[in-house]
């Protein structure tokens, strides 16, 4: 069941897209910051390749209403510099026994990958905002940013910073979508799962950073 969206005060959630898309930006920023610092990239392949394709397709295949629109042209410029760090430091990580050119080839499987299974969720349900799709990929890169973490055992690419504020921009898109959908309980459950991800990520973020004698509020 698809649930149709309740009337929201136009100023309460344009203010809300308005302060969920900076502190998406910043985190980009963030991430960009760090990355070109540490010589790695800062977001998992699949998280990458998700944002990529989502941005796209709400820009230009089926684009939203402003100020969404622009929001996500700014997020897509942002994610393509993210995507050039990827690019550029990932084949470091990459198994010295299997074929370099299969990094591009994975790379590129995963981004059409993205784009079809995003574009098939919005023809198949009829939902050309994206929420579903979004709030999805955003609970797979909660989960991803973890994993990160413990597979690199390192604090490469990362910060409370980027933490914190992919959190916040997360909590203010969830508001907006709760005041829209309350009675949907799938959108409720994502909202919910990202928080406690976020949330532990964090914890082990700054964890890791008092435990090697870094401040973690001064690591950014």
């Amino acid at each position: 069941m698809i649930h149709k969206p309740v009337p929201v005060d136009a100023t309460l959630a344009n203010s809300l897209l308005i302060g969920s898309g900076i502190f998406w930006t910043i985190t980009y920023l963030l991430i960009l910051r760090r990355g070109a610092k540490d010589k790695m990239y800062g977001m998992p392949l699949a998280a990458l390749c998700a944002n990529l394709a989502w941005e796209f397709i709400f820009a230009f295949v089926f684009p939203h209403p402003y100020p969404q629109r622009i929001i996500n042209y700014i997020w897509l410029t942002f994610d393509l510099g993210i995507m050039a760090q990827y690019l550029s430091y990932g084949l470091r990580e990459f198994p010295e026994n299997l074929p370099k050119p299969f990094f591009y080839v994975k790379f590129l499987i995963g981004l059409l990958f993205s784009a079809l299974l995003i574009t098939y969720i919005s023809i198949e349900f009829e939902e050309f905002i994206g929420y579903y799709a979004a709030f999805g990929q955003n609970l797979l890169m909660s989960v991803l940013f973890i994993s990160m973490l413990f597979r690199r055992n390192s604090l490469g690419g990362q910060s409370a910073y980027i933490a914190l504020f992919k959190m916040l921009g997360t909590i203010l898109a969830s508001i907006i979508f709760y005041l829209y959908f309350p009675k949907s309980y799938l959108l409720l459950l994502l909202f919910l799962a990202i928080f406690i991800y976020d949330l532990i990520y964090l914890f082990l973020l700054t964890f890791r950073l008092k435990k090697e004698g870094i401040r973690p509020w001064q690591h950014w």
